[in-house]
């Protein structure tokens, strides 16, 4: 098997914050996505559904789903996913939000090596800017 064919893995970290205006929307959508997935048995539903009238995160969760983040990306094909929800307290202004290089290794110190590639990343996020 040539390098071209053998599979890649790539492990893509996302965290993303959102901010929540309207729990009662997030609530039915969720509760509208259970209700219309047939794959759900009837016990496992009802347990959903009281999940995410008494949680927003959770029913966050059950309406963000990874396989949409890459389900269009030509090339890739989802081998594996994990995602988990919670309500936090956030304050955009403070230090513990920043997220620079400093912050990604301390917080993953097998990626040092990779800190380099976060210029190469930010020259290839302008090209593709350029590109737009």
């Amino acid at each position: 098997m040539s390098i071209e064919e053998t599979p890649r893995y790539v492990r893509l970290r996302v965290e993303v914050v959102l901010e929540v205006n309207d729990v009662d929307a997030v609530t039915k959508a969720a509760l509208r996505r259970i209700t219309d997935d047939e794959g759900v048995p009837d016990g496992e539903r009802v347990h959903a559904q009281s999940a995410v009238t008494e949680d927003t995160a959770e029913a966050l969760a059950h309406l963000v789903d990874p396989f949409d983040l890459v389900s269009e990306v030509p090339g890739v094909e989802l081998a594996q996913a994990s995602w988990s929800s919670e309500e936090i307290e956030y304050d955009p202004d403070a230090p513990d939000w920043e997220l620079d290089e400093d912050d990604e290794t301390a917080e993953y110190p097998e990626d040092a090596e990779d800190a380099e590639g976060a210029e190469g990343a930010e020259e290839t996020e302008e090209a593709v800017q350029g590109v737009r």
